[in-house]
């Protein structure tokens, strides 16, 4: 459920104590004191975030905010070592970026499945007395206190990893395109921010083809200034490989600032363009939806020309809800993501 999705969350992580060093004697004959026999202290387990494909939110450190890695054993007799402390391996989903929460400086950004890195390492074990026998001190009590693991506390971020991102105006029909193109089940209703989360679907283009599709949030003007919960969603925006354009064809688009598909288009387009320099090398595409609710096929086509006037591409026609227009649109996506891949 879109509740449930959280793509933010702050944790604190302690790797694992180092055990502490042992002080023992051997009990032979004729070796003074017994001879040290105090094993190392286990070094602390680690904390290791590893990335996994099955999980898409964060959610779960909003129920386990602080986490941390075994401590080692402590060193014993016969100069047996401690047992060295277990891992913490902690899953994330895929796009999880890491930032330190004290200095705000980026840990790392976790992307592909199987991803790994150790955020908090773990305490040194403490030497045992055996270690500092020597010849004139050949019955030493000295030994070590293992040192303590690293602390710290983590801000987690998630952007969306997908091959194609749809954006525009509230309502424009992104929920119901992707639904038609893939197997994703979004909210759909007629009224604007229907989405207010991210969904990921997997549309099937072929055998063993397939791409995966993400519906950002309606934008609204002034988002990549801030306004509304316009950073939230174009972050995610960033990680797609393709943007599609998704434009409400049908009235003139009543949640647009200037009343009409093409300042719709523009407007969107403004806001993404203006977020970063990125965004202005992504390649995309542009699709006009719901045209069975245009008046005419002239005033369709009168849109599209002026549409690709503004875009300066080619526009699809399209109606999701009708399924209509979707085989080109999809061609299209492949022919834009073959491009990127290339």
């Amino acid at each position: 459920m879109a509740s449930r999705f959280i793509d933010r969350a702050k944790v604190y992580v302690r790797a694992g104590d180092g055990g502490r060093g042992c002080v023992a004697f051997r009990r032979e004959k004729y070796v003074p004191f017994g001879g040290p026999a105090g094993g190392d202290g286990g070094d602390g387990g680690d904390v290791v975030f590893k990335v996994s494909a099955d999980l898409n939110t964060l959610i779960d450190f909003k129920y386990r905010p602080h986490l941390r890695a075994a401590n080692g054993g402590h060193g014993k007799g016969d100069k047996r070592a401690g047992k060295r402390g277990e891992d913490l391996i902690v899953k994330v989903p895929p796009g999880t970026v890491m930032y330190d929460a004290d200095t705000g400086e980026m840990i790392t950004d976790l992307i592909h499945d199987g991803q790994e890195v150790v955020v908090a390492k773990g305490g040194k074990g403490g030497r045992g007395n055996a270690r500092f026998a020597t010849a004139k001190n050949r019955a030493p009590r000295k030994f070590e206190e293992g040192s303590p693991g690293q602390e710290r506390t983590i801000q987690l971020e998630l952007k969306s990893i997908a091959d194609v991102g749809l954006v525009g105006l509230p309502n424009a029909g992104k929920s119901t395109l992707l639904r038609a193109v893939s197997r994703a089940r979004p909210e759909v209703a007629p009224y604007p921010f229907t989405t207010l989360t991210p969904h990921l679907g997997v549309a099937e283009v072929g055998e063993g083809e397939r791409f995966v599709v993400a519906d950002i949030p309606g934008l609204i003007e002034g988002a990549s200034e801030g306004r509304g919960s316009g950073f939230e969603f174009l972050r995610h925006i960033e990680r797609t490989a393709v943007l599609l354009y998704v434009v409400d064809g049908s009235t003139g688009g009543q949640a647009g600032p200037g009343g009409g598909p093409v300042a719709d288009f523009v407007a969107v387009r403004r806001e993404v363009l203006a977020y970063s320099e990125q965004m202005k090398q992504k390649q995309s595409l542009v699709a006009i939806n719901k045209i069975d609710l245009v008046d005419s096929a002239e005033a369709l086509q009168e849109l599209r020309a002026e549409m690709e006037r503004i875009a300066g591409k080619p526009v699809y026609l399209i109606s999701a809800a009708q399924m209509v227009g979707l085989d080109d649109l999809i061609q299209g996506i492949r022919h834009a993501l073959a491009a990127v891949q290339s």
